[in-house]
C-alpha cells in the first residue's frame, strides 16, 4: 500500500522541514495571525469539534489558518482527524475516500484510519479511491498546521469532494456523526471563500456565507453561495462538517479571522477570500 508523498511542497509551502517550520512561525506570527505560536492545552476537555480553514498558498492563507490551528492547540488534540476537501482536478471518484497508505509532509509521516474509511465506503458512502487524492492540495496544506500545531498522536481520514450539492453533503455529513460517534474526532472542512474578485466585493459575498456558518445552518451556505454567486470552492466540505459537528453535539460557531490575499500579499485588485471558524460545544 503506497505512502501518498507531498504534491504541493515546493508550490504551495517550503520543502525543508526547517524551511517549513519557519513559514509555519511566520503564518502564526504575522500582523493578520494569531500573533503567537501553538500552545500547551490550557483546557481540560475539547470543546472544538470542527474546524473551517483556507488551503491556498501559506503566503496568502497561512495567517488566517494559523487562527483555527493556535485555537485547537489549546485544547487535548483528537485521536482522529477527518479532513473534508474540495476536488480541483476532476480526478477521481464524486467522493473520494482516500484507500492508500500514510500521507507525508516534510514535517514526517502521518497514519490514516483505514477502519473508518472502510465503514463510511461500506455503508455506500463514497468510494475507496486514491486517484482524486494524487494532486489534490486542498487536503494536503492542512497537514503541516496539525503536525505543528498538535504534534504527534493522531491519525487522519483524507476526504475529496467532486460532487458538493446539499443532499450529498448531508448524506456524508451524516454517515460520518454516525462512524465517529465512540470516537474522539475533529473535523476539518478545507475551503477558500470568493476567487478573483475586487476586494471590497469579496468582503460583501463571504459575509453572506459567514451568516450562515455562524448560525449552523448547512443549507444557508448553499443558499447564499448560489444567491449571492459565491466563487466558494469547497461548499460542501463546509456543509459536511457542519451536519456532522451538529450531530456530534456542537451548538455553536465562531469567526476567528476573515481576510482576503489582498490583506496578506498587498494587492487588492482581483482577491481570493480566506475564513477561519470553529464549530464547538
Amino acid at each position: 500500500m503506497r505512502d501518498r508523498a507531498p504534491s504541493a511542497a515546493g508550490t504551495f509551502y517550503e520543502t525543508t522541514s526547517d524551511s517549513l517550520r519557519k513559514r509555519l512561525e511566520w503564518c502564526f506570527l504575522h500582523k493578520l495571525g494569531p500573533g503567537r505560536l501553538p500552545a500547551k492545552p490550557i483546557k481540560a476537555s475539547r470543546s472544538i469539534l470542527g474546524l473551517i480553514s483556507p488551503h491556498a498558498g501559506f503566503i496568502y492563507s497561512g495567517p488566517v489558518a494559523a487562527h483555527g490551528y493556535y485555537r485547537l492547540s489549546t485544547e487535548p488534540a483528537p485521536k482522529l482527524v477527518v479532513i473534508i476537501g474540495p476536488n480541483h482536478t476532476g480526478m477521481g471518484a464524486g467522493v473520494s475516500v482516500w484507500d492508500g497508505g500514510d500521507w507525508a509532509t516534510p514535517l514526517g509521516k502521518i497514519p490514516v484510519d483505514r477502519d473508518i474509511a472502510s465503514s463510511l465506503t461500506d455503508a455506500g458512502v463514497g468510494e475507496l479511491d486514491s486517484e482524486a487524492h494524487l494532486f489534490e492540495h486542498s487536503i494536503e496544506v492542512q497537514l503541516p498546521f496539525l503536525q505543528y500545531s498538535l504534534g504527534e498522536g493522531f491519525r487522519i481520514l483524507p476526504i475529496c469532494m467532486m460532487l458538493q450539492d446539499a443532499d450529498t453533503s448531508s448524506e456524508l455529513g451524516s454517515a460520518l456523526a454516525r462512524a465517529l460517534a465512540a470516537i474522539d474526532a475533529l473535523l476539518i472542512a478545507s475551503t477558500d471563500f470568493s476567487h478573483y474578485e475586487p476586494y471590497s466585493v469579496a468582503y460583501q459575498k463571504d459575509s453572506k456565507v459567514a451568516e450562515a456558518i455562524l448560525k449552523m445552518d448547512p443549507a444557508g451556505v448553499e443558499e447564499a453561495v448560489e444567491r449571492e454567486g459565491v466563487s466558494m470552492c469547497g461548499p460542501g466540505p463546509v456543509m459536511v462538517a457542519m451536519t456532522a459537528a451538529r450531530a456530534m453535539g456542537a451548538t455553536a460557531s465562531e469567526k476567528l479571522c476573515y481576510a482576503t490575499s489582498g490583506d496578506t500579499s498587498g494587492t487588492k485588485g482581483d482577491v481570493v477570500g480566506y475564513g477561519s471558524f470553529v464549530m464547538k460545544r
